[in-house]
């Protein structure tokens, strides 16, 4: 599992190792052998490399932009964000549509940089900073929906005061990631209720992670400085947008002519649920070219999926509990019951956790309760082996959630045993 302070803090360089075999030539949504019938070989021919398909061509060029102007965290970064942009050209036919997320710890990063080549090569483009939800849907059609693109996203939700102002503004994005989820307003002189398509793919670009729900919904791009001999050409609009702007045009002519045939597509996934459908427009995209996007789209795919779930399983504040709570049953036997006393002692030792922000003396009764109540798991009175009864949970009460949110690491990963401090007892 990929930690905080990996080097490579989006994803490695990784074979594509799911055993499948993708065609050198477009198959949509097929492995190798699925390809056209092979012809008989001409004796008299040479062998000679088979010509790149337009897609492919197409492709290429736009990796080889994204890589002159903007130093990429990885090479699945590059394959993804280059797909993504060529999804929006064939936004009609998804039935999701991915958010791409520029994350970056700190300024200088290159996320605005990426952003810039970005919004010369995606569709219809829609740009805005610090735009007010009413703007943004009014400004969404639902026929041939625009590219929403959004730098400085963290000043929307850095701190408590913008995230509230910008709840809206959230709602909005989350929801415009699947089709069919319309905004309602009353509006005109007669006060007439009237829909509002919020439908279409947007890139946001921003320093610290955004909301946990709109980096569920999105293909992340996580930047870093570049290092001293990482170099890109710098970026002149007047003189290097032309460039940009003949691959939009390249994209465009290549994908519009397959709209029904991508709206048809049901490519195989190497992921599940919601990440299949952020990445499935990707994998497409990369099966209407062939070649050896099929393979890279797939890698980059499930490399990048599962590093997003690594950072949430670090990461995320109520996971952390679950998994805090398994060690705490594990390192007194697993008993059937633990007191809510000596759960609190165990999850309060641990001095990495966050616990110790909730006060002066760690998570509370309270607080441990409020945490727990979206899994519908409370404490209530419970009799001990010994005779005595006290507030606390019983195992049983956590082992679907556990199976569900957490499932058990493999004995290699399992914590080391704290031998040098005596385990709690289970009752109060």
């Amino acid at each position: 599992m990929p930690s905080m302070t990996d080097t490579q803090p989006n994803t490695p360089s990784l074979p594509d190792s799911s055993g499948t075999s993708w065609p050198p030539v477009a198959v949509p949504g097929q492995p190798s052998g699925a390809a056209a019938p092979p012809t008989e070989e001409d004796p008299d021919d040479t062998a000679s490399p088979t010509p790149l398909s337009e897609g492919v061509q197409i492709l290429d060029d736009l990796r080889a932009q994204l890589k002159r102007y903007v130093a990429m965290p990885s090479e699945e970064a590059v394959t993804a964000v280059a797909l993504w942009v060529a999804a929006t050209h064939l936004q009609r036919a998804w039935q999701h549509a991915p958010r791409l997320a520029i994350v970056a710890p700190e300024k200088r990063c290159g996320k605005s940089r990426l952003l810039d080549v970005v919004t010369e090569t995606v569709h219809n483009r829609l740009i805005t900073v610090n735009a007010s939800a009413a703007a943004i849907f009014r400004s969404i059609d639902g026929d041939d929906p625009p590219t929403l693109l959004v730098d400085e996203a963290d000043t929307m939700f850095s701190t408590t005061k913008a995230a509230e102002k910008n709840e809206e503004v959230r709602g909005l994005i989350n929801a415009g990631h699947q089709r069919g989820r319309p905004t309602l307003r009353v509006s005109g002189p007669e006060h007439q209720v009237q829909e509002f398509p919020t439908f279409a793919m947007a890139a946001l670009a921003g320093i610290g992670d955004l909301p946990d729900t709109i980096m569920d919904r999105a293909v992340v791009i996580r930047m870093r400085r570049r290092a001293a001999g990482e170099k890109v050409a710098s970026f002149r609009t007047g003189r290097d947008t032309p460039a940009l702007n003949a691959i939009r045009d390249r994209l465009r002519a290549w994908l519009q002519p397959l709209y029904e045939l991508a709206m048809e597509m049901e490519p195989p996934m190497p992921v599940e649920d919601r990440a299949a459908d952020t990445w499935e427009p990707l994998i497409i995209v990369a099966d209407l070219a062939g070649g050896g996007w099929p393979a890279l789209a797939r890698t980059a795919c499930r490399t990048m999926t599962d590093y997003e779930a690594g950072q949430d399983e670090e990461g995320g504040l109520r996971t952390r509990l679950l998994t805090g709570i398994r060690r705490a049953f594990a390192a007194v036997g697993d008993p059937a019951v633990l007191s809510t006393k000596h759960l609190l002692e165990s999850l309060n030792a641990d001095r990495e956790a966050p616990w110790a922000e909730y006060g002066a003396n760690g998570l509370t009764p309270r607080g441990l309760q409020l945490l727990l109540k979206p899994y519908g798991i409370g404490s209530a009175n419970r009799r001990f082996p010994e005779g005595t009864q006290a507030k606390g949970f019983a195992r049983n009460q956590f082992l679907d959630t556990w199976a569900r949110y957490c499932p058990e690491p493999k004995a290699t990963d399992a914590p080391a045993s704290s031998g040098d401090r005596p385990a709690p007892s289970t009752a109060a």
